[in-house]
């Protein structure tokens, strides 16, 4: 199951499971259909805010995939980021715990951290916390830096950033390394890779370490 299956990484991942053998189905829940037709692919359009009344839809998934993630400017407000970036995910968790789901792969954030002064990086940082509390079998959480990609939505400072650091690469080594750039189907390479591995426990995944496991 592929959740924010229309942006960056999660459109990446859909992509990168269905062209893979060893998975029966991909399950995407989302608001707006993706523009794919694949035999292993099953869309279902879903009102996140009742979440709840789609739970059967969990039933037989061994992982899923959690790319949600929007901007406050995009949301409207600081509360409307945290239904999708933290009880969306958590919702989901809980859900997809319940039917036995196996393991549970999520996209954070370079700096995620509970106790961060940054909201965003507090709403990270909690969106984690929330979900080890869950217990899944399997849990990889995977913070990248900067994403570089085409969205299908203009972000002016996103573009800026990744000009900036796609010059600034060559000397990005060392401490610098962990703030690389990074493309969204690197991110999305690494997270099945892992996925297809099925390890059990808490795994995070620093950029450095993305970069290395998503190249092929």
């Amino acid at each position: 199951m592929v959740l924010g299956a229309t942006g960056l990484v999660g459109k990446a991942v859909t992509e990168e499971v269905l062209n893979r053998d060893g998975w029966e189905e991909v399950r995407v829940l989302v608001r707006t259909p993706l523009a794919i037709e694949h035999p292993k692919l099953k869309q279902i359009v879903i009102d996140w805010e009742n979440l709840r009344n789609y739970s059967e839809l969990f039933e037989g998934v061994h992982s899923i995939f959690c790319c949600l993630g929007t901007t406050i400017k995009k949301a409207g407000s600081q509360e409307k980021f945290e239904r999708v970036d933290l009880h969306y995910p958590l919702d989901a968790a809980a859900i997809g715990r319940e039917k036995g789901v196996n393991q549970f792969l999520v996209v954070s954030s370079l700096g995620a951290n509970a106790k961060s002064r940054n909201f965003y990086s507090r709403t990270k940082g909690r969106a984690e916390e929330g979900l080890t509390a869950i217990g899944f079998p399997g849990l990889h959480i995977f913070r990248p830096s900067l994403l570089l990609g085409q969205r299908e939505e203009f972000r002016l400072g996103e573009k800026v950033g990744a000009r900036l650091m796609k010059a600034l690469d060559f000397v990005m080594v060392g401490k610098a390394a962990q703030y690389r750039a990074i493309p969204g189907t690197t991110v999305a390479r690494a997270m099945v890779n892992i996925a297809s591995a099925n390890t059990h426990g808490l795994h995070i995944y620093t950029n450095e370490v993305i970069h290395v496991i998503g190249k092929s």
